[in-house]
C-alpha cells in the first residue's frame, strides 16, 4: 500500500512513480499470466484509491484556487473516468487472452499520458496559488482518504467530490472485504 508524508504534490508523484515500477514490471511479465494477473490487481487497487483521493480534494483545489481550474479538473476527471473504463475491462478480460495486452497498452499510455499532464501542467499551477500549508493539508487529507477508498473501479459513481466522499468509506469496505475473501491484491 502507498503510505507516505507530505505535501499533495509529494504524496501524489510519489504514487505516479511507484505505478510507473509496477507498469515496468507488468510489461517484463509477459507470458506470465498468473503475474500478470496479480499485478494488474495491484495496480487497479493503487490506482482506484489516488484517483478517489484526487477527485475529493485536489480537483476542488483546483477548482477553488487556479484560474481556470475548473477545465483543468474537468479533463484531469475525464481521464479518470476513461482510465477506470479500461480498468473495469482488464479486471474481467483473462491475461492469457490476447486482448488483454491491448487493453494493457492502452491503460499504462492513457495513465502515462495523464501523470504527464498532472504532473507538468496541474502541480506546477498548484504550487503557483497554493502556500506550503495548504498543500500539506491536501497531502494529509489525501492519505487518509486512500485508507477507506474502494479498491475496484466503479465507473458508474458519479465523478464529483461529494459523491466520492459519501461513498468511499462504504464502497471500499465492500471492495476490501470483496478483496480478503477472494484473496485479490495479496502478492
Amino acid at each position: 500500500m502507498m503510505e507516505h508524508d507530505g505535501d499533495v504534490i509529494t504524496v501524489l508523484t510519489t504514487d505516479h512513480r511507484e505505478v510507473e515500477q509496477m507498469f515496468a514490471e507488468l510489461e517484463m511479465s509477459r507470458g506470465d499470466d498468473e503475474r500478470r494477473r496479480r499485478l494488474t490487481e495491484k495496480v487497479i487497487i493503487e490506482l482506484v484509491r489516488h484517483s478517489v483521493a484526487e477527485e475529493a480534494y485536489l480537483y476542488p483545489a483546483t477548482r477553488r484556487l487556479i484560474p481556470g481550474g475548473d477545465e483543468l479538473a474537468d479533463r484531469e476527471i475525464a481521464e479518470h473516468a476513461e482510465a477506470e473504463r479500461l480498468m473495469k475491462e482488464l479486471e474481467r478480460t483473462d491475461p492469457g487472452d490476447p486482448a488483454f495486452d491491448h487493453l494493457l497498452d492502452r491503460f499504462m499510455a492513457t495513465v502515462r499520458e495523464h501523470v504527464r499532464e498532472e504532473e507538468s501542467r496541474l502541480f506546477p499551477e498548484l504550487v503557483k496559488y497554493a502556500g506550503a500549508e495548504e498543500l500539506h493539508a491536501i497531502g494529509k487529507k489525501i492519505r487518509a482518504i486512500k485508507k477507506i477508498a474502494p479498491t475496484r473501479p466503479h465507473p458508474a459513481v458519479p465523478d464529483n467530490p461529494l459523491a466520492g466522499k459519501l461513498l468511499a468509506p462504504g464502497t471500499g469496505l465492500v471492495d476490501r472485504i470483496r478483496d480478503l475473501v477472494t484473496g485479490r491484491g495479496k502478492d
